[in-house]
């Protein structure tokens, strides 16, 4: 049995349920190394607390599972049939407390699965998942790195096409074409390229606007690559800027190292914030910095934690997120920087390494 699954019963003993139920294909495929998107079909890993766990995957899925998942009892339903009734058929009888994941099951799935279960008690189990998912492991971080190398040679490529003329959505094009042919499975969030104005907008929307040259423009984009994300912005000037865009510039970039260098285990999520964030207020630009410093990476490219002013967990080796505090000035423009950090035992290893220092392009 792999350790996470244990940890699954050592918490089914602690909190006296029966059995637990993982249909996020993203927690399947972290529990048991079988990967799949079943669309609407269903996709159950089945833990009972007396024993042993299997797996519940549409027929046509069986050959694919059976050579990628560690869990080796495997059963499956058709189109046709009704997976509840099946899952029902599987579980050991008088299942009373049933552990599931409550954010991602809808009102109409809990229903049908309540309808062929009857247990008395429902447990969300998102916090086991959290604890396990928030510590990344050796493996998890080599995956991630790959993903960073990635995305950064994909940026390298698309910088390239760069010129006065060619438009935010032709960079996207070139970008996501790029994350196909260097390995990723796909991108990992919506390829964002920001021109002028439009990079005054932290979640604008690249179309037809041409790069013009003396603006500032931004990319932000990630991939998935086996199965974990990655996530980078970096915003350059397109010839020459105005004096102010390129102060904007140095206050994001000085930020950015704050928050890095401030980062370490036993120091909250908080104080990372903070680090960047009382930096751009003393510059006289602390409104123009909406957002939260960060957020946490790994299997999806947005999970927990969040980085922000209020958050005072406290950083543990093995956490992974982002860093990217920015500056949006409209009519002026906008500067986001953000970095993929690895809290180590002695404090940070910055896991993307593409020059931050103001470039020009185009």
């Amino acid at each position: 049995m792999n350790a996470r699954i244990n940890q699954l019963y050592t918490y089914m003993d602690q909190h006296a349920l029966d059995a637990v139920l993982v249909n996020m294909p993203k927690h399947v495929y972290y529990l048991t190394g079988f990967a799949s998107d079943p669309h609407e079909r269903f996709l159950g890993l089945v833990i009972p607390r007396q024993a042993e766990p299997f797996l519940l995957v549409p027929a046509l899925d069986l050959e694919a599972a059976q050579a990628a998942s560690d869990v080796k009892l495997i059963y499956t339903h058709t189109d046709t049939d009704n997976p509840y009734e099946v899952l029902r058929k599987h579980l050991p009888a008088g299942i009373q407390s049933l552990g599931l994941e409550k954010g991602y099951l809808t009102v109409s799935r809990f229903e049908a699965l309540s309808e062929a279960i009857g247990a008395t008690r429902y447990a969300d189990i998102d916090e086991p998942l959290r604890e396990m998912r928030v510590i990344k492991t050796a493996d998890e971080i080599v995956r991630m790195k790959h993903a960073v190398r990635i995305i950064e040679d994909v940026l390298r490529a698309g910088i390239a096409q760069v010129k006065p003329g060619v438009t935010e959505i032709e960079l996207v094009a070139e970008l996501e074409y790029q994350m196909k042919k260097l390995g990723a499975s796909g991108p990992s969030f919506s390829t964002m390229v920001l021109a002028g104005e439009k990079s005054a907008m932290p979640h604008g929307e690249p179309g037809a606007r041409a790069i013009r040259s003396g603006e500032l423009l931004l990319f932000d984009l990630g991939v998935y690559a086996d199965g974990y994300a990655s996530d980078i912005t970096r915003t350059f000037a397109v010839g020459d800027i105005s004096e102010e865009q390129a102060k904007i510039y140095d206050i994001v970039l000085q930020a950015n190292l704050r928050a890095i260098t401030a980062t370490r285990p036993g120091v909250t999520l908080a104080s990372l914030d903070h680090a960047a964030r009382e930096h751009i207020t003393a510059a006289g630009y602390g409104e123009y910095f909406m957002h939260r410093l960060g957020h946490g990476l790994g299997l999806d490219v947005h999970e927990y934690p969040s980085v922000h002013g209020q958050n005072q967990e406290l950083l543990r080796s093995g956490m992974v997120f982002t860093v990217e505090p920015g500056i949006y000035v409209p009519a002026v423009g906008g500067v986001r920087i953000e970095d993929d950090v690895l809290v180590t035992d002695s404090g940070v290893e910055v896991l993307t390494s593409f020059p931050k220092e103001l470039t020009v392009i185009g």
